[in-house]
């Protein structure tokens, strides 16, 4: 214990060097008036980060963010951030700086005190980036000693959750696949191993595309199940990224992907920044998943001059956002966690000190890309808002077809942009509201992280105590527009019981289900067949709104102070409505919901068809 405590001293003098050198060169201000993006990255966001590694040399290991510790060993990617946080400043020193040896001495020495600390998958990747990074740079020697690198060596390393033999994941969603290969890439180039493990798990990527999505060019989450999220349109960025940072370039199949994702995000782009509307793991990773694949796109050439405006002014509208909306201005931390902010169990606030590490990463390098792509200091299109009206105002991407039909519409109505996915959670993720086959439109509607209230769908208790929802069978997607009016239709064979971590098939109810998209207006139908007899104990669907509570009878709601303007249903006994503060059922990535509306409908006995309905219109 007094050797580890010497070493936490040594490491805390140590790091306090690099710290007190940030605090002087990150002291100026931003000249104002500047809105490049390589000004807000650096004198706005990077030094954020930069406050938070101050805390950690003066706070060492008892460093706690809102009560909650750091280093207590639940985050498993910490050490790899930390190091990707130290090597991005390290990188931005001078090579003729008379202080950057004794800089790399102080990361010597917190090698060395932190490589025996839990570093799984991601926190691996980051970790051989960084000493990639160093080694580029002819740094290494003087960053890490020996000892401490051969272990890093053997402790960085995709066969921690890949099957060295079969290659298959253990116990680990696809996109882990990615993070593999980026490791074994990095390995190679480390003179670590030879590229025969990168290859075969790049071919494990290639076969999962082919199989899950084919032509249509998307990752699916799961083995089948349909789970197309934001990390299903992000990894096409990803494998591109792994690509390039190890000198080679991206195969056409990648580039196909990239192009593919490019489209999804490019229609996503918000004049303020806001970013991917549905499934897990949302905050500020909404916006620098776009951020991530739209920069890949650029750098590998699969954007326009265009596009590439484009998706630089996005770029600097998400910078700015997350310096103005997603940290938090008395901590100076990343907040995904409190004033009614609520994210999945995944990031849970025992994280919070590697997420602002993680997200400044981000958004170096890809600032690091634009710079080197000509756009360093250049203002954003000062015409952005109006430029994005200039795009396709409806798009419909498929995911896959099959059994079952996987697809996302996305609709620009005035400054909303309304995605409906029709996909499946699968396993682990079927029962929560993100993944539901509901509209999403930043800021006005949204899922709860691992919220599990019948959110815009009816939930049934039928008699024998079971619960069904339909979520995840979806069949025969059709989608036709005629002027500003498109309708989706689509049918469900069997509901989804719930109270399994996957979806079961219950055929006892059917449902068709219509759409309609109209400008400021959106309905949905459900018609249900019972399978003979159906006893229903009962029905309810709910709903949660951003805006004020107005009014409200039975079957009609108004709203005001927000997009919203009202919310109708036909089919159920009745609705109430209530104005809501701290509920945390009732809680987004980006705030609180401010009403919440439970529609309900009594025991009944079903033999024959039954409808039920929604309206929403806003403005």
């Amino acid at each position: 214990m007094q050797l580890r405590g010497s070493l936490l001293l040594v490491a805390a003098s140590s790091l306090l060097v690099i710290a007190e050198a940030v605090a002087g060169m990150t002291a100026t201000p931003a000249p104002p008036g500047h809105e490049s993006y390589n000004e807000v990255v650096q004198s706005k966001l990077q030094p954020q980060a930069e406050r938070l590694l101050l805390r950690l040399v003066q706070e060492g290991h008892a460093l706690t963010m809102d009560g909650a510790p750091v280093f207590d060993g639940r985050d498993k990617f910490l050490p790899g951030k930390i190091a990707a946080g130290l090597v991005d400043f390290l990188l931005s020193v001078p090579k003729d700086d008379p202080r950057l040896p004794e800089y790399l001495r102080a990361f010597r020495r917190v090698a060395a005190l932190t490589v025996d600390d839990t570093n799984d998958s991601w926190g691996a990747y980051y970790y051989i980036l960084a000493l990639n990074e160093l080694r580029k740079a002819g740094l290494l020697k003087e960053a890490v000693d020996p000892l401490t690198l051969a272990k890093l060596r053997v402790r960085l390393d995709w066969r921690m959750f890949v099957d060295a033999d079969t290659y298959v994941l253990i116990d680990h969603p696809n996109n882990y696949y990615c993070v593999a290969f980026g490791i074994a890439r990095l390995r190679a180039q480390m003179g670590w191993e030879e590229g025969a493990a990168s290859e075969k798990l790049f071919a494990r990527i290639v076969a999962h595309y082919q199989q899950y999505s084919g032509d249509y060019g998307f990752a699916d989450e799961t083995d089948g199940e349909g789970r197309f999220d934001r990390y299903s349109v992000l990894l096409a960025g990803e494998v591109a990224r792994h690509f390039i940072e190890t000198d080679g370039k991206p195969p056409k199949e990648t580039l196909g992907w990239l192009r593919k994702s490019a489209d999804v995000m490019l229609s996503r782009m918000h004049a303020g920044g806001e970013g991917f509307e549905y499934g897990r793991s949302l905050g500020p990773y909404s916006e620098t998943a776009i951020v991530e694949v739209l920069t890949s796109a650029a750098e590998v050439g699969v954007l326009t001059e265009k596009e590439k405006a484009l998706a630089y002014s996005y770029a600097t509208r998400a910078a700015e956002r997350y310096v103005g909306f997603w940290i938090d201005g008395t901590t100076g931390a990343v907040n995904l966690w409190d004033n009614g902010r609520r994210t999945d169990a995944y990031r849970g606030k025992f994280r919070r000190f590697g997420e602002n590490l993680s997200l400044a990463h981000q958004f170096a390098y890809t600032n690091a890309v634009w710079n080197r792509l000509g756009y360093q200091d250049k203002a954003p299109l000062a015409d952005f808002a109006q430029a994005l009206k200039k795009l396709p105002q409806q798009t419909v991407t498929w995911f896959a077809r099959g059994e079952y039909d996987r697809v996302l519409l996305t609709r620009r109505d005035g400054d909303h942009i309304i995605g409906l996915p029709l996909i499946s959670g699968g396993v682990s993720q079927h029962m929560h509201s993100p993944y539901f086959p509901i509209p999403f439109s930043r800021g006005m509607l949204a899922g709860v992280a691992d919220g599990t209230r019948p959110l815009l769908l009816p939930q049934f208790s039928l008699s024998d105590g079971s619960k069904v929802m339909p979520l995840a069978f979806i069949r025969a997607v059709s989608v036709t527009s005629r002027g500003q009016r498109t309708t989706v239709t689509y049918r469900q064979s069997e509901l989804d019981r719930l109270g399994g971590e996957s979806p079961i098939a219950d055929d006892r109810l059917a449902v068709a289900t219509t759409y309609v998209f109209e400008p400021r207006r959106i309905t949905r139908t459900d018609i249900y067949t019972p399978k003979g007899t159906v006893e229903i104990a009962g029905i309810e669907l709910d709903f949660g709104s951003f805006a004020e509570l107005a009014d409200s009878t039975a079957r009609a709601v108004r709203f005001s102070g927000d997009a919203l303007d009202g919310f109708k249903v036909t089919g159920l006994e009745g609705c109430q409505a209530t104005a809501i503060k701290e509920d945390p059922d009732f809680e987004s990535d980006e705030g609180p919901m401010r009403s919440k509306v439970v529609c309900s409908g009594g025991t009944r006995t079903v033999r024959e068809p039954f409808t039920i309905s929604w309206t929403i219109t806003f403005h």
